[in-house]
């Protein structure tokens, strides 16, 4: 196990500690897009399928495979024991009654444990244990932080490649795919999910979507490190009911790099980033902001009345996302910043403001 798997099992059995688990189950899906998770603990990256890594308070920890998912991925890559059942909930709890294990902990159990393997694990003590794990990953090591740069960095060149693609009357599906191309030559796999709003509304983009002359890009991707980021920004020729949009989504950038600072709570940020947005009568539609790593969307999410303390090290995802009263007019930009101790920094070159068009 090399020295990084060793700094996240130390982090995370630290978690464990706090909250008296004997072991813990992490879901990881391919299916469901969380298949981060599982590689955050093993280096294996999940190409189909499911697996559960399975994390004892003492002990060897293993990474549990269905049966049918032996050659769905680099099995080579997995760092721990590895075990393959028909039904792998019925693996875990065998393990978890001969260990006699009491308090279980499950990242996953909401929404990513299938539920054969649900059932199987009746009679365990489970403990939801979402929140717990990913405070527990949040806060990034040099390593990390290396693989999230990387990411940013594609990020930037696949928006120029939409950029540079838009033009006004062209299809979502024209202008998205030089950047889904590069997405793919430099790595992200099908680590992506890139869309543009149609009025206030996410839509992918599709050959049936014609682009008018302002267009809002969600470009969201993961690099080879699996560190997913957000970094996008509206283009074209910007309507005058979101002119003071623009003016307001100035105010958060530069109210970010002060309030975002280790200590703080999410709460406050998200009051100090969205004061410009609601001082205007603008609602926001979209989550202000939330952690980002392996998994696209972690906890803590930055909003109203979440007190959960921001560090130093913690990668946050920022998209406030205005809509007029009228329900039409919108704006929306994704940035990746960096919690500091004096204060968050952006990630991305790119400047905040509307880029013209062709």
């Amino acid at each position: 196990m090399d020295s990084e798997l060793i700094r996240r099992y130390a982090n995370v059995r630290a978690a464990m500690a706090e909250h008296d688990l004997d072991a813990l189950i992490v879901s990881g899906s391919e299916y469901s897009g969380f298949e981060g998770s599982v590689t955050y603990l093993s280096g294996f990256q999940i190409v189909h399928r499911y697996a559960y890594v399975v994390v004892p308070a003492d002990g060897e920890p293993q990474i549990v495979f269905p049966t049918e998912a032996r050659y769905v991925g680099e099995h080579g890559t997995a760092q721990l024991e590895q075990v393959f059942h028909d039904r792998p909930g019925e693996h875990i709890a065998a393990t978890a009654v001969d260990k006699r294990w009491g308090r279980v902990g499950v990242y996953g159990l909401d929404y990513i444990m299938t539920v054969r393997d649900y059932r199987a694990l009746e009679g365990l003590d489970l403990v939801p244990f979402d929140a717990e794990f990913d405070l527990a990953r949040a806060v990034k090591s040099e390593a990390e932080l290396e693989s999230v740069r990387e990411s940013v960095r594609i990020n930037e060149d696949g928006f120029e490649a939409f950029l540079a693609a838009y033009e006004p009357g062209k299809t979502a599906a024209e202008a998205m795919a030089p950047a889904e191309e590069l997405f793919v030559e430099r790595g992200c796999g099908r680590l992506t999910m890139n869309m543009v709003l149609v009025g206030p509304e996410f839509g992918i983009a599709k050959k049936e979507t014609r682009l008018g002359d302002f267009v809002l890009p969600s470009l969201e991707i993961a690099g080879p490190g699996m560190h997913w980021v957000e970094v996008s920004r509206a283009i074209g020729k910007t309507p005058s009911e979101v002119e003071p949009m623009v003016e307001a989504y100035e105010e958060y950038h530069a109210a970010a790099r002060t309030a975002m600072r280790d200590g703080t709570t999410a709460h406050d940020v998200h009051r100090a980033v969205s004061k410009g947005f609601t001082a205007r009568g603008y609602h926001l539609g979209h989550v202000t902001g939330h952690s980002i790593g392996m998994t696209m969307i972690e906890h803590p999410r930055v909003g109203e009345g979440l007190e959960t303390v921001l560090r130093s090290g913690m990668v946050l995802s920022m998209h406030p996302h205005a809509i007029a009263s009228d329900g039409k007019a919108c704006l929306y930009m994704q940035d990746t910043w960096l919690v500091g101790s004096g204060g968050g920094e952006s990630l991305s070159r790119l400047p905040m403001q509307v880029f013209a068009g062709a």
